[in-house]
């Protein structure tokens, strides 16, 4: 990228640079507001770990940002998100950059203040989003370092989904639908078998990964072959399992407003016929 000229400095973070392809650019990173002025030139080549937003909107939003930012919360957090591109080795949509940093500086501020929110998803996001979640759970000890504040588990979660949101390319807000249509699909299991699964148990990790991954499968429109003689054979030999099955996918369909494919049911009912026998 080289040089580009900078237009105005927000703070020691934060610079609005022009870019010959997309004119303004918002540039983030560690110090590199600290002493420089407009008119200046900054050679992004010889900048470690800069951010820069292209997108307008969230240029935008990032910049509304700017008068509720503390500075040494601020440093903590491009840490942070230099910690998860490291570690998910990922392009990471632009919206991490304002929806985590708005996140992150009220929970900190909140936490400081002897507040907590409880996450009534994190058992969900623990289980669906294993990989993020480890790297929540780093970016979690890494502020306690910066900033000396211990965020409580339930921000792990929140952050993991921040996490996911970013490297799958989806809103929060979509991520979280998932989530919570997950947690529902999951209680009508409960109350159908009359039983309640160990969230930390294998068996839960599995039924809700099997989950996930019809969601996603429904959200590609990927067409899943059935085959039709174990589907009638199902039918006859499990019919409570068949017609719960049945009974998921409709919510599925209803809330994802998409078709979800019959054979979607027959890996369903022999997944819940497994678990319905762990509980017999």
């Amino acid at each position: 990228m080289a040089n580009l000229l900078i237009d105005k400095v927000l703070n020691n973070n934060v610079l609005i640079a022009k870019h010959p392809s997309y004119q303004e650019v918002v540039l983030i990173g560690k110090g590199i507001g600290f002493n420089r002025k407009r008119g200046d030139y900054i050679d992004t080549d010889k900048v470690e770990k800069l951010f820069v937003l292209k997108n307008e909107r969230e240029q935008r939003n990032y910049i509304q940002l700017m008068p509720f930012i503390n500075s040494e919360y601020h440093e903590a957090i491009i840490s942070a998100i230099e910690l998860i591109k490291k570690r998910t080795n990922a392009e990471l949509n632009e919206h991490i950059h304002v929806g985590l940093t708005d996140h992150l500086m009220f929970a900190l501020t909140r936490v400081s203040q002897g507040m907590d929110l409880k996450n009534p998803l994190l058992m969900e996001t623990k289980a669906l989003y294993r990989f993020e979640y480890e790297i929540a759970a780093e970016v979690v000890k890494l502020i306690k370092e910066k900033t000396g504040i211990l965020l409580p588990e339930g921000e792990i979660g929140f952050i993991a989904l921040h996490i996911h949101s970013a490297i799958s390319n989806k809103t929060t807000s979509e991520v979280n639908k998932h989530s919570q249509l997950v947690r529902q699909l999951v209680q009508i299991v409960e109350e159908q078998f009359e039983i309640e699964i160990d969230k930390d148990s294998m068996d839960y990790k599995r039924l809700v990964r099997h989950l996930r991954y019809t969601i996603e499968r429904v959200m590609r429109g990927e067409i899943v072959a059935e085959p039709e003689k174990i589907s009638s054979l199902l039918k006859e030999e499990y019919p409570v399992c068949y017609n719960l099955a049945w009974k998921l996918i409709k919510v599925m369909q209803q809330t994802l407003k998409r078709k979800v494919f019959d054979a979607e049911a027959v890996y369903l009912t022999l997944h819940l016929q497994r678990l319905q026998n762990k509980f017999k």
